[in-house]
């Protein structure tokens, strides 16, 4: 039996128009990300019934991505078309003097993470491109690079998206796990990911447990722009390196808002020493590159495989 708030959400679903090509492309400085207009609509929030367990995503991880809820964006929002570069947050650091830290959670061969001094996001511990996405960077750090972007604009509207708005961007009207489609086939058309070059360079296992067994020529983060973007115009929404999110950390989708409200803000209760992260990274298992993958980090958390996009309002 179809439950009534399941069928009430599919009505909700269906009622809307399915979202169309994002048009609008534009920067407000020269310095400033290029952003995208998206437009207003309704999507499936989370992982269908089944998913999980096809992708092998482990079972004390189960659960963070449902229940499956129908979500309504009723306005447009711009998100930015890469994810925020080397050479764009650099423009801020130099006009600011901004400090990030001396450390940063490294990858070493064999798939072990490590915090190490030293690291930051001039040099995250690889070799990077003024192209390549900033990493290395904490939720902090992305804020404060934002909060300039709207000093520098006169625009206060610049954010980080919220986790409705960031899935919703992401699937860009696919319900498969990703927007190339439910399976491993295509990927190193379509992002950066833990490939068959990068398990030459970690020692990773080459299977399709551990990676995608292609090439997508990039043992590291790859220079924004450079795969195919999906159905928004949008690039490396998966893979990559994973994104800030505004949100606060919950458990599950159980209290998370309908309508693309960040958790956190009033009636959404979170827990805000933990902001989420989306899209997994050119270093992280298959199973994680989905559109519905939900992680976490403290706010000041610095990470090799960790960056961000900035979103604004219209």
């Amino acid at each position: 039996m179809v439950r009534l708030g399941t069928l009430l959400g599919l009505m909700l679903v269906l009622a809307l128009p399915w979202p169309a090509q994002a048009q609008r492309i534009y920067r407000d400085c020269p310095q400033c990300p290029e952003m995208v207009s998206i437009p207003a609509g309704s999507y499936w929030m989370g992982a269908p019934a089944g998913e999980e367990e096809r992708e092998n995503v482990p079972p004390q991880m189960r659960g963070r991505s449902a229940p499956q809820r129908a979500v309504r964006i009723e306005y447009t929002f711009s998100l930015g078309r890469y994810e925020v570069t080397r050479e764009e947050f650099g423009a801020f650091v130099q006009a600011t003097g901004y400090q990030t830290g001396t450390s940063c959670w490294g990858l070493q061969p064999g798939g072990k993470y490590v915090e190490q001094r030293g690291l930051d996001w001039r040099n995250p511990g690889f070799p990077q491109t003024a192209r390549d996405p900033v990493v290395c960077v904490s939720w902090a750090d992305a804020r404060a690079y934002i909060d300039w972007l709207g000093r520098i604009t006169g625009k206060n509207f610049y954010r980080l998206p919220s986790e409705a708005e960031w899935e919703y961007a992401a699937r860009a009207g696919k319900t498969t796990a990703r927007y190339w489609g439910d399976g491993p086939d295509g990927a190193c058309q379509y992002a950066n990911v833990a490939d068959l070059t990068a398990a030459g360079r970690y020692s990773f296992v080459s299977t399709p447990e551990n990676i995608f067994v292609c090439s997508d020529g990039y043992a590291y983060t790859a220079p924004v722009g450079q795969f195919r973007a999906n159905a928004f115009g949008l690039y490396d929404m998966l893979g990559n390196v994973w994104e800030w999110t505004g949100d606060c950390w919950g458990d599950d989708l159980s209290r998370a808002p309908l309508n693309g409200s960040f958790r956190g803000s009033q009636g959404y209760p979170g827990d805000c020493s933990k902001r989420v992260t989306r899209g997994g990274s050119f270093s992280f298992h298959p199973k994680f590159v989905r559109a519905a993958t939900r992680f976490w980090g403290f706010w000041g958390y610095r990470h090799d495989s960790v960056g961000f996009r900035v979103a604004r309002d219209e």
